[in-house]
Order: C-alpha cells, then sequence, then structure tokens
C-alpha cells in the first residue's frame, strides 16, 4: 500500500514538479490549499504524513497543527516554512511535529524527511539485520579465540550493543542467531574464568579485574574529598545492558566519566558480592576478621544486615576517615522519606544508598504469574527496570545531584542470567537452596563436566563450614535441580533470572562514574 501525503500549501499549484516526483517514488499525494481543507480531509482518509505550511492565509500551519493533534495525534507533521526566525521555530517543535524545513525545499529533501519518518523502521531493521550479519563472523572468531581479560570486557559490551540494537527490529530468525552466539561466549568465558579465576584472587597473574573486594579502593576512594560529596548508587542485580537501557535517561543529566565493566566474586550473590563490595575483604576474609559481622550459609537471619559497619571498617583501614551515611532503600515511602533530607547529605564526603528493586524484580518473576507476563524474556526485562527507573525516587535524586557539583557513581553486585537446562544434582539436607551455586559435602553428586568446582574453598578466600566442604558453579544458563519432583521443579525456575553462577551477565558488572553537566 503507497504512503499516503496530505500536503498543504496555499501555493500548492507551484509544487507540482515536487508531488510529481513523489508520485514516481511510489508516493500518493493529497494537495490542499488551506488548514481548514487538510483538516477535511484528514477526518475522511487515513494519512500517514501531512506537509504543512507555516504561513497561509486564514488558519496559520501552527493552529493547524495544533487542530491536528486533536484529530490525530499520532501522524507526524513536517513543518514548512520561508522565515528562520527563532520564535516559529520554537513555536512548531512546541507543538511536536516531526520534522522542521525551510523553503524553498527541494525533493531529495522531502524524500529524506519521508524516510526518516516514515521508512526508518523498515530502514534500520534492514541496516542494522546486515550490518549484525557483517559483524557475525568478527564476533565468532573473536569467541573461538584466546581472549585476554580487556578483549572480554569488550566482546561482551559488543554483544550488548547488537542485542540493544537487534531488539528495535521485528526479525526473530536474527534474535536467535544472537541468543545462540551469546550462549556460546558464555561457554567459552566458564573457560576463562576456571582458567584464571583464582590467579586473579592470589595475584599470581600478570592482569586482573576489579573484583566486589577491591573496585571501591580501585576506583572510588582516591577520589574522596571533604570539598566535595561523593554518591554511590548501589542497584542490586544491575546488568550492564540494564545500565545501557537506562544510560540515556542518565546522560540527559550528567556526562559519563567512566564506564568501566569490574568483575562480581564467586559466588555471584548478594550474601557474598556485596559483603566484599563494602568491606574490601573477602568472604573468608570478613569470616575470619569480623566473625560477629559474618553469616554463614545455615545461619538465621539477612546475609548482608551489617553492610553499613563493614564499610565504616572498610574507611578506616584505608585512612579514609571521614563522614558517611548509608541508606538502603528496599521501598517508596522509606526512599522518600530519604530524599526529603537529601540536603543534608552534601555535608558528607560519601553517601551511599543501595536500591533493591531490580533484585526484587527478579525473584518477583519467579513467583509471580503477573510479573513473569510483564518481564517474559530479556527484552521485556529490561524494558521493565528502564520503566521502573524512569518513575523512581532513585531518578529524583539524580536529578536533583544533576544542580549540584557532586560526584555520582552507579554500580551494582552481581548481575542476573536467565536459566534454561537444569543440572541434577544430589546432596544431603544441609545444602544452601541457591539454584547457581551449590555448597556441600564431598558426597555431593553432579555431572562435573558442566560446572565449576571449588574443592578447597580457602583457594578461593569462601568459608569452609566443614571439613569436607566445597563449592560448585552452574556456568552458561545452566541451574541445579534435585531428582525428587524432579518436572515441577525444573518448569518451575526455567526461563526465570536467577544468579549465583558464572556468566558474563553474572560476573560483568558495570561501574560508572558521572558529572553533572
Amino acid at each position: 500500500m503507497d504512503t499516503k501525503i496530505l500536503w498543504a500549501d496555499d501555493e500548492i499549484d507551484l509544487l507540482k514538479p515536487h508531488i510529481l516526483f513523489l508520485k514516481s517514488k511510489g508516493y500518493e499525494v493529497i494537495p490542499v490549499v488551506s488548514g481548514d481543507d487538510a483538516l477535511d480531509v484528514l477526518r475522511k482518509e487515513n494519512i500517514d504524513i501531512i506537509f504543512l505550511d507555516e504561513n497561509m492565509p486564514g488558519m496559520s500551519g501552527i493552529e493547524t497543527m495544533k487542530r491536528i493533534k486533536t484529530i490525530n495525534q499520532n501522524i507526524p507533521v513536517v513543518m514548512i516554512t520561508k522565515s528562520e526566525e527563532e520564535n516559529i521555530m520554537e513555536d512548531a517543535i512546541g507543538s511536536n511535529i516531526a520534522d522542521y524545513l525551510i523553503k524553498p525545499v527541494n525533493p531529495n529533501q522531502i524524500l529524506l524527511c519521508l524516510k526518516k519518518n516514515i521508512d526508518n523502521k523498515k530502514i534500520i531493521s534492514e541496516k542494522s539485520t546486515m550490518a549484525y550479519q557483517q559483524a557475525f563472523r568478527e564476533l565468532a572468531m573473536k569467541i573461538s579465540d584466546k581472549l585476554s581479560l580487556s578483549e572480554w570486557e569488550s566482546l561482551y559490551k559488543e554483544l550488548v550493543y547488537w542485542e540493544l540494537e537487534l531488539e528495535k527490529i521485528d526479525d526473530s530468525g536474527v534474535a536467535d542467531i544472537l541468543i545462540n552466539q551469546k550462549e556460546e561466549a558464555n561457554t567459552q568465558f566458564a573457560k576463562f574464568i576456571s582458567r584464571n579465576y583464582i590467579s586473579w584472587l592470589t595475584g599470581k597473574c600478570d592482569e586482573k579485574p576489579s573484583l566486589s573486594h577491591t573496585v571501591l579502593k580501585d576506583k572510588l576512594f582516591p577520589l574522596l574529598s571533604p570539598d566535595r560529596p561523593i554518591f554511590l548508587f548501589v542497584i542490586d542485580n544491575l546488568r550492564f545492558d540494564q545500565w545501557k537501557t537506562i544510560e540515556p535517561m542518565v546522560h540527559e543529566f550528567f556526562r559519563i566519566e567512566d564506564e568501566s565493566i569490574c568483575y562480581s566474586i564467586l559466588p555471584t550473590a548478594t550474601h557474598y558480592a556485596r559483603n566484599a563490595l563494602f568491606s574490601g575483604l573477602m568472604p573468608s576474609v570478613i569470616a575470619q576478621k569480623y566473625p560477629q559481622l559474618w553469616l554463614n550459609e545455615n545461619d538465621e537471619g539477612s546475609k548482608n544486615q551489617y553492610e553499613q559497619q563493614l564499610l565504616g571498617e572498610y574507611l578506616k583501614r584505608y585512612g579514609k576517615n571521614v563522614k558517611y551515611s548509608f541508606s538502603k532503600i528496599l521501598n517508596l515511602d522509606f526512599g522518600k522519606k530519604i530524599f526529603d533530607n537529601f540536603h543534608q547529605f552534601m555535608n558528607n564526603p560519601l553517601n551511599v544508598l543501595v536500591f533493591n528493586f531490580v533484585d526484587m524484580l527478579s525473584h518477583a518473576r519467579t513467583d509471580v504469574d503477573v510479573i513473569r507476563e510483564l518481564a517474559d524474556d530479556e527484552k521485556s526485562y529490561r524494558s521493565i527496570t528502564a520503566s521502573w527507573f524512569e518513575n523512581s525516587i532513585l531518578f529524583e535524586m539524580l536529578k536533583y545531584l544533576a544542580g549540584k557539583k557532586a560526584m555520582v557513581f552507579i554500580t551494582t553486585d552481581h548481575g542476573t542470567i536467565r536459566i534454561d537446562n537444569p543440572l541434577k544434582i544430589v546432596a544431603d539436607k544441609t545444602i544452601n537452596s541457591n539454584l547457581r551455586y551449590k555448597v556441600g559435602k564431598s558426597t555431593m553428586d553432579y555431572p562435573t563436566k558442566d560446572v565449576f568446582e571449588i574443592k578447597n574453598p580457602e583457594d578461593a578466600f569462601l568459608p569452609k563450614e566443614n571439613l569436607t566442604s566445597r563449592y560448585i558453579f552452574a556456568t552458561k544458563n545452566d541451574f541445579f535441580a534435585y531428582p525428587n519432583n524432579y518436572n515441577h521443579y525444573v518448569n518451575y525456575y526455567r526461563n526465570t533470572f536467577q544468579h549465583g553462577g558464572i556468566s558474563m551477565e553474572e560476573m560483568m558488572t558495570p561501574f560508572i562514574r558521572l558529572m553533572p553537566k
């Protein structure tokens, strides 16, 4: 079906060459000479786009534009004018036009405008598909190669880029190819971690990343100053792709001065990664140095209830004797109370705010059918995160800080991965409940070829609860399932977002430094 253009101009006869040109390109043009005529046509015809002369006798282009929007607010309107006066441009733009052209216009300008406003989705789809197909081979070669740490970070960023680009188009075939490519990348990433993780912790390597327990020391502590407040926002479970989804909203108010990839320690779970983040210590060291601030897997109580105390000790150890605040925001009402007193935080060199929404979303998606439908796949999971952020008290806080001289950091403790493939495990009743990692005795039975094993927890600075304790980690999109009631268990947890194991999504976390514009 031809695109139908409504063109209103009191000098429409002079535009016949343009109209003939557009007809030769397959467009249907309905010419009218006034705003009133344009409104009459719009009430009777299905119009795809309107070209509107700004300076017509009788009803002006701006007035016609306003009336058009009362009939169909979604139709794109292109304003055409002889005037370059700023106030006319502002009036037109303020009326939510699709484009603005200055007379005399040439046919190619009109054609470009149509492609931008009508054919853009088709063009973007074709170009994105072609570009990814060209990039696919290069990505495949990188994945099959033995990559360095920095190369893995670049590869993950590139895969996230294509994931976000391809979600804009309606081509499930290309999307499936990318999903398979990410799965292959995660297979190789698990091998990379198994070869290097222990060496990163012991320092027996040439190249190591900023990990949970070193990232604040590496990237934030050197910038602490009594002359300028720093705000650290820790969004539990925020993956790098989710950060890229909210980045445009943040970028409106802040310059992004650093966008780093850091690594969550194993297990990629709050109990371990976030306690390590705020203490600057690995879990077994916390348990030894501050036994009153550490709970083991089977201990009663919240496993991360002592984060504020651990952060205080961390600052003291590094000689950062600064005043700081620590707020854990679990609901909107408490977030509003914190925001009401935000001006007081400007006197603190350091302010830490933990937001648990994304973590709660991933858990709710497991347990609540409505949330499962809202966050049915990766695209919708990102979308609901962006929707929350746009309407959140966190975004209100950021907009407030944009008007101040504060430095802002955004990070997380770990990410999540959508799980799909069950691995059978047999263990006694003392084993922990996490689907992506297990802590148990050597009597555990599991497919050893499919997991990353740490047989001696001390090698990875993990607490050892008994003589034969060991940790095992699911990789890729695997998860552990018990033989008892196996089918029900698998169907209940399959396609949910979980954390604790080894994947790019769980381990490679964003650490962002922002300065107000």
